[in-house]
Formats: C-alpha cells, sequence, structure tokens
C-alpha cells in the first residue's frame, strides 16, 4: 500500500504554536524525547473484518501494520494526555486539519462536530458521578475518525475507553461496520455514562429538598455548587442532541449502514431524554433557591418578631421597675433630708413636722403611681 499523502503543519512541527502575526513562531517547550510519544498510548490495534488482527503498542507499528494490510482494515488508537509529538505524527500519518489538532491539544472545547474532507472530528464531554465528594466529575474526549483509522484523545478520567473497546471485539459484526461503528460505540458509551450522574443528581435534590425545610445550614451553598454542576451538564448535553441529529442527516448522502443508523437513532433518543432531565433540574434547584430563600426570610423575619417582642417585654420591665424607684425614691429623699439631724432646719422642733413629712411622701407616692398606672407602666 502506498505511503498517505502527508500534510505539513510547520507551526506544529517546529513549535507547537501557531506562528504569532508578523514574525516567527512564539517560543515553547521542546519536543517530547524520543522515549515520550508511546507513554501516553493507551491501546493501539489493527481491525480486519471486525476481529483484530495486530497489536502494535506503538504508533510507529501501528501505522506501518495498517499499510501492510491494505484497504478494509482499521487501525484504533486510544491516546490519553497526548504531547505535541504524538499528535504530530499523527497528523503527519493520517493528514488530520491543522485546526482539529490544535483544540485535541489544547483542550477545554465544547462539544461539537465538524468534518474535515474525509475526516471526522468529534469533541464530547463525558461525565461520571462520584459518590464520596458527592459531586459530577467532567472529562473530555477528541475522536477522529476516518475511512479506514479512529483516534481517541482523552482528557479525563471520563468514558472508560476500554470497555467500549472490549464490547466492539466481542461483537465482531458491529465492529465490522468500519469506524462509524466505533464512533457509535463511543457515543453510546459518553450517553449511557450520563444515566449514573441523573440518578445521583436527583438523590441529591432530593436530599436538598429534605434539608431545606429542615433548616439546614449548609444547604445554600450546596444548591449553588450543585446548579454550577448543572451548568457545566447542559453545556456537554445540549450540543449533543445537534450534533448527533447532523450525523443523521448525512445517512443517505455517506451511505451509513441501516442498522447503524437505528443505533445512532436510539443514542439520540436517550441524549434529548438526558438533557430534558438536566433542564428540569436546572428549573428544580432555581425553584429550590427560591423557597429557600423564601424559607430563610421567614425564619429570619420569625427571629426579629421574637427579639422584637423580647425587647418589648424587657422595656416593660424596666418601665415597672423605674416606676416603683421613682415612687420609693420621694419618701427616700424627704427621710434623707430630715435624717441629716442639723440644729438650724425648718419645721425642725414643729409639733406637726413628723406627721407633716409622713403625709407629704404619702402624697408623692401616690401621686406618682396614679401618674404611672394612667400610663400602664404599672
Amino acid at each position: 500500500m502506498p505511503p498517505r499523502p502527508r500534510k505539513q503543519y510547520p507551526w506544529l512541527r517546529q513549535t507547537g504554536a501557531r506562528p504569532t502575526a508578523g514574525g516567527p513562531p512564539a517560543e515553547v517547550p521542546p519536543p517530547d524525547p524520543a522515549g515520550a510519544p508511546e507513554r501516553t498510548v493507551e491501546e493501539a490495534a489493527v481491525y480486519r473484518d471486525g476481529r483484530r488482527i495486530a497489536s502494535p503498542g506503538t504508533l510507529a507499528g501501528t501505522y506501518r501494520r495498517l499499510r501492510e494490510e491494505g484497504p478494509g482494515s482499521m487501525a484504533w488508537i486510544g491516546l490519553y494526555r497526548p504531547g505535541h509529538a504524538q499528535l504530530r505524527s499523527l497528523a503527519d500519518e493520517f493528514d488530520l486539519h491543522e485546526l482539529a489538532v490544535e483544540d485535541a491539544m489544547e483542550a477545554h472545547q465544547r462539544p461539537k462536530l465538524e468534518r474535515y474532507g474525509g475526516t471526522l472530528f468529534v469533541v464530547l464531554r463525558a461525565a461520571r458521578y462520584l459518590d464520596a465528594p458527592e459531586e459530577v466529575d467532567f472529562g473530555e474526549l477528541h475522536v477522529f475518525v476516518g475511512p479506514d483509522f479512529v483516534i481517541t484523545v482523552r482528557h479525563g478520567a471520563a468514558p472508560d475507553l476500554s470497555a467500549v473497546r472490549r464490547r466492539m471485539e466481542a461483537d465482531p459484526e458491529l465492529l465490522s461496520l468500519g469506524p462509524e461503528a466505533v464512533l457509535y460505540a463511543i457515543l453510546d458509551a459518553v450517553v449511557d455514562g450520563y444515566a449514573p450522574v441523573v440518578a445521583g443528581v436527583q438523590n441529591d435534590i432530593d436530599e436538598i429538598e429534605t434539608e431545606v425545610f429542615r433548616g439546614h445550614p449548609e444547604v445554600s451553598r450546596r444548591i449553588y455548587e450543585l446548579s454550577r454542576e448543572m451548568v457545566e451538564f447542559q453545556r456537554a448535553t445540549r450540543p449533543l442532541v445537534g450534533m448527533l441529529h447532523a450525523l443523521m442527516a448525512g445517512f443517505d448522502k455517506y451511505g451509513t449502514d441501516e442498522e447503524l443508523r437505528r443505533y445512532l437513532r436510539d443514542v439520540a433518543d436517550h441524549v434529548t431524554h438526558t438533557s430534558e432531565r438536566v433542564d428540569g433540574f436546572r428549573s428544580a434547584l432555581t425553584d429550590i433557591l427560591a423557597v429557600n430563600a423564601t424559607l430563610v426570610t421567614q425564619q429570619q423575619n420569625a427571629e426579629m418578631r421574637a427579639l422584637a417582642e423580647a425587647g418589648f417585654e424587657q422595656n416593660e420591665e424596666v418601665k415597672k421597675i423605674s416606676s416603683w424607684a421613682a415612687i420609693l425614691f420621694a419618701p427616700t429623699l424627704v427621710g434623707t433630708v430630715y435624717g441629716m439631724n442639723f440644729d438650724h432646719m425648718p419645721e425642725l422642733h414643729w409639733a406637726f413636722g413628723y406627721p407633716f413629712a409622713i403625709l407629704l411622701m404619702a402624697v408623692v407616692c401616690v401621686s406618682l403611681y396614679l401618674v404611672f398606672k394612667r400610663r400602664d407602666w404599672l
């Protein structure tokens, strides 16, 4: 089999970065050492008629065996966070478009499906639910699908592509349909991986609803964190609906096998269902947050009312104490003045001085009592 025509990427070959406008390529770290390119090759194999015929283990060996096998064979290469050297090698060998290679290198892409000539480039956002921290972990997967090759570039723990490979190898009839069948299996694995996430999030929402009505102090933070995860989940699932419909729109144009069409339609149905569930989760969390805010406000109002009532009761007690203190102050003042025992004091030797002082104390006390009673201080 003659060598493939190779497309040159000067920016990728020399620096791993695009040239800057009006100047030489930006400085970047040198390429990986000679032994590094194969360190992140998870698995590389060559297939014919749905059966594995070679497991070279290296990119160079996979290229060589694929050429030797000729038409009808397919290479399936799995990479995990590859370096510049690996992507440079793949771009040269399989004539991958520079924009797709750049996306696969940089990661952090939105889910999308793009066609570059005879190569399909797919970006997927996989998800998995972590039970211990009760949170959703997202991974990124880039897939290159060509006439006789499938290249997967994983930038996260999910999905488990080794399980996808085992599933396809256990079904040679499906695998014999070629690279499109592998793409279907990957899409199916990513979408199936959403199911445990949906179940875990549903359980979290149920727990949050219970915590909200129990007045748990940390529930607002949990609602906010889960809402952020649902935003990421929406970004992962919503584009998939359009992507799968775009794939289905090209069935006739690219002659997709009828059985494979059925499988892809089933995946599209699952994606649509998941997307609707995620939209529902986000709406439910928004409602729960509003209810929680209302309950918190009601609780604060009740506490303020209780404080106000306590303050009112305390004020009433202070009034009573102040009133009695004022009533008792009058006789105390008179008694204190006449208890000084000075020789020269008015009415000191008056016969009616003592009755007059007692009467004066009584009049002042009764007057103060009536005044305070009229004002409801007593």
